[in-house]
């Protein structure tokens, strides 16, 4: 049995739930609303979605409805027909005729086939299994040299000075970035996705739009060099992108671009959120660091769980392009669907003890990468950047301690920190 966690907001049952009030519960299910959030959601959301699986799994909203069941998502993924990821339509209030609708609509992850197809099997194809292996001995070099760094100074903050830094250097890798030219990606993309937040505020906007246009710039002169100078196709995502498929089929320059941004956001900030929500989490459940250190072997699945008890992208999007039913309710044409993967994740019909961190759980068949078509392209690569990073830092640092309070990035869509303040010895 996992150990007992440090102090959470609320205990946790017999059935290792931390629940609300039964009367406070059902009041605060009625009333969810992404746009107005109750008190202490961005700290722990978890209590507000057992409620609304409990009480409201299927809860309308004005703008559409919000799913909580781990069986409903799984549903509404597999079936693409009925449920749209095309976001044409709903993002035009949101962000006008601006670079940020421009790139969210051109991107693969908000698209239906034949676009999303024609993008997922390039991109994929600089992916495989050989290359993702290949990658290993240089992610092991690379953290080794954060750690080695790190070492020297003791007093760190796991974020800026570890996890943040990772998957910029394997994405820079991957586009073939210049190293000296990496310095601006984790801003463009922390813009970017903070204005996918369901109300972004206009700051939000206008950083997220100054974002794209200088991606998109700084893009365009890296493409016109590899243009001049191919890279390998089976290893190289921009060449791969560039060259399109031995079929003919390629992308034009506006899509090529755009997904090449679409490749540091869906791999940069999710990642990062995966190194640090799971070493947070170690030090929240430290019976189960022990038990990682002692047994290094259960790295694999500790990822796994890393990525279900705090998963990284806690929601996504869907619109029905006809009138459907889920869970009983009638839905028509047009609704937009809000996929709440964080709760579907802490669904107790699907996990046992779901508000337990327990880093040899199986089988763990969480939806933090979705499923069906639009399963997260990169995800094998986000998993060996986890297991190699939490791993080779457990095996340096066993006795690493929080050094102040994690601050967390205060947004609903992606669940991490900003900062965490640690001693490593």
């Amino acid at each position: 049995m996992p150990s007992e966690p440090f102090p959470h907001s609320l205990p946790l049952d017999e059935h290792g739930m931390r629940l609300l009030a039964p009367a406070h519960a059902a009041e605060t299910a009625a009333s969810f609303d992404l746009t107005r959030l109750p008190g202490g959601f961005h700290a722990d959301p978890y209590p507000v979605y057992h409620a609304l699986r409990m009480h409201a799994p299927v809860h309308r909203v004005a703008s559409g409805c919000v799913l909580s069941r781990h069986a409903d998502l799984e549903a509404v993924y597999k079936d693409t027909a009925t449920f749209s990821s095309d976001k044409k339509l709903e993002f035009r209030p949101k962000y006008g005729d601006s670079p940020l609708y421009a790139h969210h609509t051109t991107s693969l992850v908000f698209n239906d086939p034949p676009l999303h197809t024609r993008v997922r099997r390039i991109m994929a194809g600089a992916l495989t299994a050989r290359a993702i292996a290949g990658m290993e001995r240089p992610v092991e070099d690379l953290v080794d040299r954060l750690l080695d760094d790190m070492e020297k100074r003791n007093e760190v903050d796991l974020i800026e000075d570890f996890a943040a830094a990772i998957p910029v250097e394997v994405i820079g890798n991957l586009l073939a970035v210049p190293r000296e030219e990496r310095g601006p990606l984790r801003a463009w993309s922390l813009a970017i996705l903070g204005a996918l937040e369901p109300v972004p505020s206009p700051e939000q906007l206008q950083h997220g739009n100054r974002a794209v246009s200088e991606f998109l710039d700084y893009l365009g002169g890296l493409v016109a060099a590899r243009r001049k100078s191919s890279g390998d196709p089976d290893e190289d995502v921009l060449t791969r992108l560039i060259v399109g498929e031995s079929n003919g089929q390629r992308l034009n320059e506006a899509e090529l671009l755009q997904n090449c941004i679409f490749i540091l956001n869906a791999g940069h900030e999710t990642t990062t959120n995966l190194i640090g929500n799971g070493l947070v989490a170690l030090l929240e459940w430290p019976g189960e660091r022990e038990r990682l250190i002692r047994d290094p072997s259960l790295a694999k699945t500790a990822v796994e769980e890393f990525l279900r008890f705090e998963s990284s992208n806690q929601l996504g999007n869907r619109m029905t392009t006809r009138a459907t039913e889920i869970g009983g309710v009638a839905l028509p044409a047009q609704t937009s669907i809000t996929l709440c993967i964080g709760a579907a994740n802490r669904d107790p019909e699907r996990f046992p003890h779901p508000d337990r961190l327990d880093v040899g759980r199986q089988p763990n068949r969480h939806l933090a990468f979705a499923s069906g078509p639009h399963q997260c392209v990169g995800m094998n690569v986000a998993r060996l950047e986890g297991r190699i990073a939490i791993g080779r830092f457990l095996a340096r640092f066993p006795n690493y301690r929080a050094r102040g309070k994690p601050v967390r990035g205060g947004r609903v869509r992606f669940r991490g920190f900003l900062s965490i303040p640690a001693s490593l010895h």
